[in-house]
């Protein structure tokens, strides 16, 4: 089995990525050298119109005016740290540790085949934006997420967190990017949901360059309790 040290680095430092419906500082994730720039676009707010009602003419008194409805978030939770993250389909059953930004920019990585890791710049599974969790496909052997390729829409994931809650999510899509042309904005870009990215490496292995060649991104939704 090919023991490779891929990095997950950001096409610059301080692209951002979604965290509680505002963009904040992030990475594009890559693993060998996957990455894009990230878009910054402004977040949607979702902000009802204004409703009046005409009265008869008076040279005394306005037409009233009805506020302005509430806007009305997506369900999620509140921040708390993933610890655990569970995927049945693929027999993944694997701790989480934390993954952050190191000095050159580039995001820390798992030090080996297990646990996944994830990403402290994004937002906690659950919470509104896209959380990110990254693994190994393979390092002295099949990795954390060696069958990610193989999830499909539907499929659950679990992520148990620091509060002792369990946020579900449910897959929707499954997706192979060649790394020169990874989509950062659509992996990472802002979004008015609680999502979750799961990503790894996959494509053919490069015997020059000693890493794959494309990512293998799942992508999947918050599952309200009780729905």
């Amino acid at each position: 089995m090919r023991h490779h040290t891929d990095r997950l680095s950001p096409r610059e430092a301080g692209a951002r990525v979604v965290t509680r419906g505002v963009l904040i500082a992030a990475i594009a994730f890559a693993i060998a050298g996957c990455s894009g720039p990230a878009d910054t676009g402004p977040s949607a707010t979702l902000v009802g119109p204004s409703f009046w009602s005409p009265s008869v003419p008076s040279p005394s008194a306005a037409a009233p005016s009805i506020p302005a409805p509430t806007p009305v978030e997506a369900a999620h939770l509140a921040k708390s740290k993933p610890v655990r993250l569970q995927i049945p389909a693929i027999g993944v059953d694997s701790p989480l540790m934390d993954l952050g930004l190191k000095a050159d920019g580039t995001m820390e990585v798992p030090p080996d085949g297990f646990p996944a890791g994830w990403y402290t710049g994004a937002p906690t599974p659950g919470e509104l934006g896209p959380a990110i969790i990254a693994g190994h496909v393979d390092w002295k052997g099949p990795g954390v997420f060696y069958h990610l390729r193989n999830l499909k829409p539907g499929d659950n994931i679990s992520v148990t967190r620091e509060d002792g809650s369990v946020a579900a999510f449910r897959v929707t899509r499954v997706d192979q990017f060649a790394k020169d042309k990874f989509p950062t904005d659509l992996v990472y870009g802002n979004i008015g949901v609680a999502g979750l990215r799961l990503i790894t490496c996959g494509g053919s292995w490069n015997a020059q360059t000693h890493h794959y060649d494309d990512n293998i991104v799942a992508f999947a939704d918050f599952v309200a309790p009780g729905s």
